[in-house]
């Protein structure tokens, strides 16, 4: 049930034909737990509060430096040196103390990842790093949760939607992040955003976006990212979609799949 408080502050929500009380309440009901409280997970998670997520967690060990500020914008000035957890705790609790927040100040490993993942219903991966990439995506497929996977260049972005332990409406198993990407750049071949910079704007819509696409998964609007891939080229404005599909001889869920369990991951 939400209450007059929650109803005066998601009206614009509920008067949404495609929203209304039901999805709004499904938000209210809904678990989502953001990888890495940086570039992407800081406007991810300042607009999955806003609209009413339940409970919200926040998983980084990092804390925050000053570089930070130009994109992270859940975190400000007086909060460096702080967890980003924490300091993105506080934040959302002022913007919205509805909502139950959890803090994983940890590292996802393979000894912590199906754990910490199995208590949430979708997944929204802001990670940096292709190594936590794969765990994740890996980890979502084997505990059945939905991943909302977003990656950022120096000009360019990507978001997709994994949902490779269901089916389409034709009976047909979805792809699964491996399907896409089969395999990660040897190391060193990609650099970091320290390494090659970052546009700030650029982070703030790729986050945004996928926190659309997550309240889509949970309310149930519009035509999900399964099976799509959105591609921004922020240099000439131009939003391009691939689409791919479930590729047999992927080790997931593939016709022999090899992977069924975390082993293979540090």
């Amino acid at each position: 049930m939400l209450t007059s408080e929650e109803l005066e502050r998601y009206a614009r929500h509920i008067v949404l034909r495609e929203v209304g009380g039901p999805g709004q309440a499904a938000l209210k009901a809904a678990r989502v737990l953001v990888i890495g409280a940086g570039g992407l997970g800081a406007p991810a998670l300042m607009y999955l509060a806003a609209a009413g997520i339940g409970t919200l967690g926040v998983a980084d060990d990092d804390t925050v430096s000053l570089s930070n500020l130009q994109r992270q914008i859940i975190h400000a000035t007086p909060d460096v040196g702080r967890p980003k957890v924490e300091s993105a705790a506080d934040r959302i609790h002022v913007l919205n103390p509805h909502v139950t927040l959890r803090t994983h100040a940890v590292r996802l490993n393979a000894a912590n990842a199906l754990d910490l993942i199995g208590n949430y219903d979708v997944i929204v991966d802001g990670s940096d790093n292709f190594a936590t990439r794969y765990l994740v995506s890996d980890a979502c497929y084997l505990a059945k949760k939905t991943l909302i996977a977003g990656a950022l260049g120096v000009f360019d972005a990507s978001l997709t939607t994994i949902r490779a332990h269901g089916t389409d409406s034709s009976g047909n198993m979805n792809p699964t992040y491996r399907c896409l990407f089969p395999e990660a750049p040897p190391p060193g071949t990609t650099p970091t955003c320290e390494e090659a910079g970052v546009l700030g704007a650029l982070a703030g819509v790729l986050g945004s976006m996928m926190a659309l696409e997550t309240i889509r998964e949970i309310v149930g609007f519009g035509e999900s990212l399964v099976g799509r891939l959105v591609m921004i080229d922020a240099r000439a404005m131009r939003f391009e979609t691939l689409r791919y599909a479930r590729d047999p001889s992927n080790p997931l869920n593939g016709d022999k799949p090899t992977i069924t369990d975390l082993s293979g991951h540090k």
